[in-house]
């Protein structure tokens, strides 16, 4: 499925419609995935707030920016289609406990839900129909709430909202990654202005001076996240003006420059336009110059002899340590939509005809390149045991040098003999076996993934759901790294311990992603 395709297939009444064709295979109906989601928000909110941390930056420069983004005007006393009568998302009454008639409905519902599946109809799909408006009235709720104002106008969504915390760090900022799943949600909802503007206002953060330690990153590179401030206007308390303070990595933890939010704003924007039909923002000069900022700075000459991107850890989803450095595969995944994207929007002209001609040779050497090289399955597991080492040709079929000695013991039980999914890494004399739930899910959404590399990857998803997904959507990556590897390879990261946050941990974020190609278990019988 193409990427433009596939977003067109975002309609947020089809999980109805084969929710329970999918819930009577895994013997999971849609009520207990609503109630298991619903129970893990609190969990979520209770310890979102422990995540990360936010350092100091350098006053000086935080003054200097100021200046460049500012707003004097009055807020809008309201925002079509986002707020109350008082220009503000409703808040959402805190309740205490479910009273017992609640908890004796939602048994009888989650009894209903498994009697029907197990019985082999789908008479409780009906019930999670008439249900599912008051959890989606819920979610909007929540989301609504998270909104964030810039002189009135919504802008974007804050990362967490826990107001019993008493450290937020950076979780009340707008990250640009974070912030795709709500634009596309506001996108179908037909809510459109958030999403304009968090587009237009990202792009003017772009042209800021970055600066670390006298140091200055390329062109063309997206903050990682920012935040609106209110400030007095020059020194006079009584007034206020609101300011975008953003964060290219220079306060961050680890000080690592984002790699994934240029390649996911271009997404967005490409999304933009399929969705309201409104090319006018893409073919604006502004705009036509972001984009083609960010692909010089992923397309530069540099001494990589590989066609994926070669970044540091930490520098995208798993913004952490977890040995990710090199050519990630969620990088790649990004990279190829990406480019796929820009290649639609980019206007034809004279300027940009060497540009386009440099994307058309990546996209083919970026494609060729993955499908080959990061695939993984038995047929090939059984090659690798049988590679020859230290080849010294042209024509070598080990072309990595990748030892066998390197396949782990968790490989060998965990891969079946139908399916296989694309590696998280590839380097010289290494290959990260571990398998990335939003490289895979990504590789198969932008066509990355060839048709019967895609299928594979569901068979994989089918046959190993019990460890991928579980109880909880889904796991960020698998396994977890531990012991002496967990301790070599993170640093002793206390939050990323076995199975918790980015090694391992469960994402109910990544079901969007799985939305996307969803409706292909439902068509496999095509096959």
């Amino acid at each position: 499925m193409a990427l433009s395709e596939a977003f067109l297939c975002l309609d947020p009444m089809f999980l109805s419609k084969f929710g329970a064709t999918f819930g009577k295979q895994r013997n999971l109906g849609l009520v207990d995935l609503h109630y298991s989601l619903r129970a893990s928000r609190n969990e979520i909110k209770r310890i979102g707030f422990s995540s990360a941390g936010r350092c100091d930056t350098d006053i000086k420069n935080r003054t200097k920016r100021s200046w460049f983004l500012r707003c004097n005007c009055q807020k809008a006393d309201t925002v079509s289609g986002l707020t109350a009568d008082d220009g503000r998302p409703t808040p959402l009454s805190a309740k205490a406990n479910v009273n017992k008639v609640q908890e004796f409905e939602l048994n009888q519902l989650l009894k209903s839900d498994k009697e029907g599946f197990a019985n082999g109809n789908t008479n409780g799909s009906r019930i999670v129909k008439n249900n599912r408006k008051s959890v989606e009235d819920e979610a909007w709720d929540l989301l609504k709430e998270s909104v964030v104002y810039y002189c009135g106008n919504p802008i974007g969504t804050i990362a967490a909202s826990d107001t019993s915390c008493p450290s937020i760090l950076n979780y009340d900022q707008v990250f640009i990654r974070d912030f795709i799943p709500s634009g596309i949600a506001f996108l179908l909802k037909g809510e459109y202005d958030i999403v304009r503007n968090f587009i237009l206002y990202t792009l003017q953060l772009q042209s800021w001076e970055k600066t670390m330690d006298c140091h200055s990153p390329g062109q063309g590179l997206m903050p990682a996240s920012f935040k609106v401030r209110t400030v007095p206007l020059d020194g006079d308390d009584s007034v206020t003006e609101d300011v975008l303070d953003p964060d290219f990595g220079e306060a961050a933890i680890g000080r690592v420059a984002p790699v994934d939010s240029g390649l996911w704003w271009i997404i967005l924007l490409r999304a933009y336009g399929k969705c309201t039909g409104d090319l006018s923002v893409q073919e604006r000069v502004d705009v036509q110059t972001g984009i083609k900022m960010i692909l010089k700075l992923c397309l530069a000459d540099g001494f990589d002899m590989f066609p994926t991107l070669l970044v540091t850890d930490g520098s995208c989803m798993i913004d952490r340590r977890m040995g990710i450095h090199g050519h990630p595969l969620e990088i790649q995944a990004l990279f190829y939509s990406a480019l796929l994207c820009a290649r639609e929007m980019l206007a034809p002209e004279e300027s940009s005809a060497d540009l386009i001609t440099a994307l058309n040779n990546r996209l083919v050497a970026l494609s060729f390149h993955i499908r080959e090289y990061y695939w993984i399955e038995m047929r090939k597991l059984n090659e690798i045991y049988r590679y020859k080492t230290e080849e010294y040709s042209y024509d070598a079929v080990n072309k990595f040098n990748i030892y066998p000695d390197q396949i782990p013991a968790w490989l060998v039980e965990f891969m079946p003999s139908r399916g296989g999914y694309l590696i998280g890494n590839l380097q010289p004399a290494h290959m990260d076996f571990r398998f990335f739930s939003l490289g895979n899910l990504w590789s198969i959404v932008s066509s990355l993934a060839t048709v019967d590399q895609s299928h594979a990857i569901l068979d994989l998803v089918e046959t190993k759901w019990s460890e991928l997904v579980a109880d909880m959507p889904m796991k960020i990556c698998y396994p977890a790294l531990e012991g002496q590897e967990w301790r070599i390879i993170t640093g002793s990261d206390p939050k990323n311990t076995p199975w918790s946050y980015h090694n391992g941990g469960s994402w109910p974020t990544l079901l969007w992603q799985v939305s996307l190609f969803f409706p292909n278990f439902i068509h496999r019988g095509d096959k």
